[in-house]
């Protein structure tokens, strides 16, 4: 039996970049539609539902955002943004809206592969594990026990720093903002108090590596400077 190939909704409104990246991803298995505006983007999503969803911001019509936010009212489907604007407001509004990922124009090809893999292993994972235990490397968080390992040995969080930690974790692989976690953790009433999340991160990061003596966490954090957090997602 031939495995299914994993289908790709490209949203792209400049036409070279639409059939590069297209024939590009093609090359590699992925089984690609492509849109070159909101309207069409929205009809390709109806008719057949893509494994992942990369998204240009600015299009015609029924812009990026539009887009994303019907995607989003019905379904989790993995959306990574390509989009030319560098405003961190323009990143961050896509990423509250329920984007998973983001990469700045121009990109490199071998980056984007890298992004689209782990947006798809997010949703394997996912459908795997159910009850939500992530692992990675020698790290491990059991939700059901409220318990924090690395390699086996019980890593003792406050509750803030254990729900933090979840957060990120139930994310991995993806950028995730600082209003996002605030209002996750602390509520919404401290969405603005992003000092809260550096003094935490290094208190978890501290924790981690009082437990972790060959460093295999020690890159675990990545900070998007005026935007949040990455924890990378390898496994």
């Amino acid at each position: 039996m031939t495995e299914r190939r994993a289908s790709i909704l490209l949203v792209e409104d400049d036409e070279k970049t639409r059939h590069a990246v297209a024939a590009n991803l093609e090359g590699h298995g992925y089984g690609v539609r492509a849109a070159a505006d909101g309207e069409e983007a929205l009809v390709l999503w109806e008719l057949r539902r893509p494994d992942l969803i990369l998204l240009d911001l600015g299009l015609p019509g029924i812009d990026g955002i539009g887009v994303l936010r019907r995607v989003r009212r019905d379904a989790s489907t993995p959306v990574i943004v390509l989009s030319a604007r560098g405003e961190e407001r323009d990143k961050v509004e896509a990423l509250d809206d329920g984007a998973d990922d983001y990469l700045a124009k121009p990109f490199g090809m071998a980056e984007l592969h890298a992004r689209v893999r782990a947006a798809l292993r997010r949703t394997l994972v996912s459908a795997i594990d159910p009850g939500g235990v992530v692992e990675i490397g020698p790290l491990r968080l059991d939700p059901d026990r409220r318990l924090v390992t690395v390699s086996k040995e019980e890593v003792r969080l406050t509750p803030r720093e254990y729900e933090l930690l979840k957060v990120l974790l139930a994310n991995a692989g993806r950028v995730v903002t600082s209003g996002r976690l605030l209002r996750a953790v602390w509520g919404t009433a401290y969405a603005q108090e992003g000092h809260y999340l550096h003094v935490y991160i290094g208190q978890i990061r501290r924790k981690l590596a009082a437990v972790d003596p060959r460093g295999a966490l020690a890159d675990l954090f990545v900070a998007e400077p005026g935007i949040g957090y990455r924890v990378r997602g390898d496994s």
